[in-house]
């Protein structure tokens, strides 16, 4: 047997559905600019840190980083939506760089085990580049079933680059009277210890 029949036998791709996030510091290339390479290494390490505890809890996958970002996937769109709000909630207090995000599903293929591929990908990561600070801009799919203390205010159709229609669009937002949950309380304390350390060394 040849290598390229072993290969063929193996399936190099899976058709699944998932949920998808992008997530990027704004602005940190000027950042890097005016305040040097070591303090824009003190925010992606903050940003890091919180992105590690609160995918932990939910049961988010982070697929990359990538560089002043980061992908995460999720099973379902409800998890990764509460990942979402409380990894921004935690880096609104602190870090000097704000978030913004945007968030997708639908199905896609996995290709050889670690890579996806599809719409679904294409648009969290278009409407993360056009989310303003501290926004998350989701498809209007996605949010069809929100999280409690979590609302969504429609937006008018967007055009995104890379796709011929415009795509219906929420941006979304904390109830205002709704109560942090354990991961962004918790989460806060560890934010700032971590912070505090980082300045002091």
């Amino acid at each position: 047997m040849t290598n390229a029949e072993m290969f063929d036998d193996e399936p190099a791709s899976m058709r699944v559905t998932r949920a998808f996030a992008f997530l990027d510091l704004c602005g940190f290339t000027d950042f890097v600019d005016v305040h040097g390479d070591e303090a824009a290494v003190e925010e992606l390490a903050i940003l890091r840190a919180n992105v590690r505890a609160v995918a932990s809890r939910c049961g988010i996958r982070i697929d990359k980083w990538l560089g002043d970002g980061v992908m995460l996937v999720g099973v379902e769109p409800q998890p990764l939506i509460e990942a979402v709000m409380a990894i921004e909630a935690r880096t609104a207090g602190h870090a000097r760089l704000p978030l913004r995000s945007g968030l997708a599903s639908g199905p896609v293929i996995i290709l050889e085990g670690d890579d996806y591929v599809g719409s679904a990908v294409n648009l969290a990561a278009r409407l993360c580049d056009r989310a303003r600070a501290h926004q998350v801009l989701a498809s209007a799919e996605l949010a069809e079933n929100l999280p409690d203390g979590v609302k969504s205010k429609p937006m008018a159709g967007m055009r995104v680059r890379g796709f011929v229609k415009p795509v219906e669009v929420v941006s979304l937002s904390q109830e205002s009277d709704a109560e942090p949950s354990l991961i962004e309380t918790g989460g806060a304390a560890i934010a700032s210890l971590f912070d505090a350390l980082v300045r002091r060394s």
